[in-house]
Parts: C-alpha cells; sequence; structure tokens
C-alpha cells in the first residue's frame, strides 16, 4: 500500500491508473476509522480495479466553536486496517498541502448548503465540497463511495457532481449499526458510558416513526411529533432538527412515500450526533 503525502505524487499515482486502463475508487474520510469506512472500501474494492483513501481533518467544515482540535485522529491504526483490506492508495496530505497560503476559491452548493446540518453548522457544507471538489480533481476517480448515514452531504455532493458536469459516479452505502442499532460513527468515541446509551434515542425515534409509517400514518406533522416525543423521552438528549424531508432536495414535504428521508440531529453534552432511514 502506497502511502502518499503530496497532491503531485498522489496525481502521478492516479492518472498512472487510469493510463493502464483500470478503474479507480475513492473513499474519502477524516480517519477515525470504523467499519461503517471498511465497508465503504469493501464496496470500492468489489468494484474497482484499484481504491484509494484519502485521511484528511478538513478544517473547512469545521466551525469556530466544534471540535476540530479534539476530532479523534488514529493515524497509524487507521493504515493498519487499510492494509490489511487491501487498499492501493491511501492520501494523507497536511493541511498546508491541500490549502496553500493565499487560496481563496471554495465550492459553494449554496441552496443546499443551508439545509439540515448546514442550518445548525454554517459553513460547514462549504468545506465539505469544496474538500471533496478537490479530491475528484486530485484521484479523478470512477467512483466516490459514501456512507448513507450522511445524508444531507450526499444531496449536497450528488447536486456538485451534476452541476459541475463531473465525470464520477457516488456510490452510497447503507449505514453500519452497532448492534444495539447506534449508527456507527467517529465521534461516537466521544461519549462516555452513560451517553452511549442516551444514544440510542436517535435509531428509536426513527424506527418509531417508521413503524408509524407502517400503519398507516401518512401526515407530516403527525410522525414529526412521534420522533420528537422519543427525543424527549431521554432527558439529556438536546433535539437539534428531526426533519422528514425529499432525500434530493431536502425540502420539508407534505406526505411521506417511498423514498423520503427522515433525518435528525441530537446533541448528547458536547457530541452532535446524526442518523436517519430513507421509507
Amino acid at each position: 500500500m502506497q502511502q502518499i503525502e503530496t497532491i503531485a505524487e498522489m496525481k502521478s499515482a492516479c492518472r498512472a491508473t487510469a493510463r493502464a486502463g483500470k478503474s479507480l475508487g475513492l473513499v474519502p474520510t477524516m480517519g477515525a476509522l470504523h467499519e461503517g469506512h471498511l465497508s465503504l472500501v469493501r464496496a470500492s474494492k468489489s468494484q474497482c480495479d484499484l481504491t484509494a483513501v484519502s485521511i484528511f481533518v478538513n478544517p473547512l467544515q469545521f466551525g469556530p466553536t466544534e471540535d476540530l482540535d479534539n476530532y479523534p485522529r488514529t493515524l497509524e491504526r487507521d493504515t493498519a486496517l487499510l492494509r490489511e483490506l487491501g487498499v492501493d492508495s491511501v492520501f494523507i496530505p497536511q493541511v498546508q498541502e491541500m490549502y496553500r497560503p493565499g487560496a481563496q476559491t471554495y465550492v459553494d452548493v449554496s441552496d443546499l448548503s443551508s439545509k439540515l446540518d448546514g442550518g445548525s453548522r454554517p459553513g460547514h457544507f462549504r468545506g465539505v465540497s469544496t474538500v471533496v471538489c478537490k479530491l475528484f480533481e486530485i484521484v479523478r476517480p470512477d467512483r466516490a463511495f459514501f456512507g448513507q448515514k450522511d445524508a444531507a452531504q450526499i444531496a449536497l455532493l450528488r447536486k456538485m457532481v451534476r452541476d459541475l458536469d463531473m465525470d464520477v459516479e457516488i456510490v452510497v452505502c447503507p449505514i453500519v449499526r452497532e448492534p444495539d442499532g447506534l449508527a456507527m460513527s467517529s465521534r461516537n468515541a466521544y461519549l462516555n458510558a452513560e451517553q452511549r446509551q442516551q444514544a440510542l434515542v436517535l435509531s428509536r425515534s426513527l424506527l418509531e416513526v417508521k413503524a408509524a409509517v407502517e400503519a398507516g400514518e401518512r401526515d407530516v406533522g403527525m410522525l414529526a411529533e412521534i420522533g420528537r416525543r422519543v427525543i424527549a423521552s431521554e432527558p439529556r438528549a438536546k433535539l437539534d432538527y428531526l426533519a422528514i424531508v425529499d432525500p434530493d432536495t431536502l425540502d420539508p414535504i407534505d406526505k411521506v412515500s417511498q423514498g423520503t428521508l427522515i433525518a435528525v440531529a441530537v446533541w448528547l453534552g458536547t457530541t452532535r450526533l446524526i442518523d436517519n432511514i430513507l421509507l
């Protein structure tokens, strides 16, 4: 497995793959890898000739009061896991390599950037779209693999790819959960034992809404209230949002149907967790 730190070297390796006529998959990550990330790697390996993974804690997607400095960094463990899975290259740039002094160019998917997580974290999605756009240009993958847990991010990146005519396929893989239902996340490492148990309220709220839909409820207001009541049953959980929206536009809808996105974000202490289901 190649470990590459510079843009020039990563471009060279990826262009050589293209010249050889081999397909290339990319799994963008911020490290602190868990089974959710590894499932994306396996998906890439099953669909592409070669697989590249990026590990970069992107400062542009963190707000001034967010957890950039404390975000878990486990590079040695991460690279060992990727080597074991047979990843072909891992791109590990420093911040000054990705954002050189004087850089002033950003990618802003303006409408989607302010919805769901974008409404709670101003500037977050501009940081996401900018770094992913750069990674797509550096690597030029045939396919890029993302997890369904980041549903709003997926909508944003699909729109960016369409609008900018990027020659890359966005592949979305299912949420990977712990045995008790908690969606895997690098931020789960912040939770103490009590908060870890409290965090189950996210998946429980989604399952209650889904059950109501399956029982025949279609009124969006009633379904949202069902989900909010479940969150309220956990006193330590502070609801950020519970939204029932179109998965592509992230706009609220009047009536649920197949493919409707139900998304939730909750604070437990200083840790913000997200989860969702597609009906």
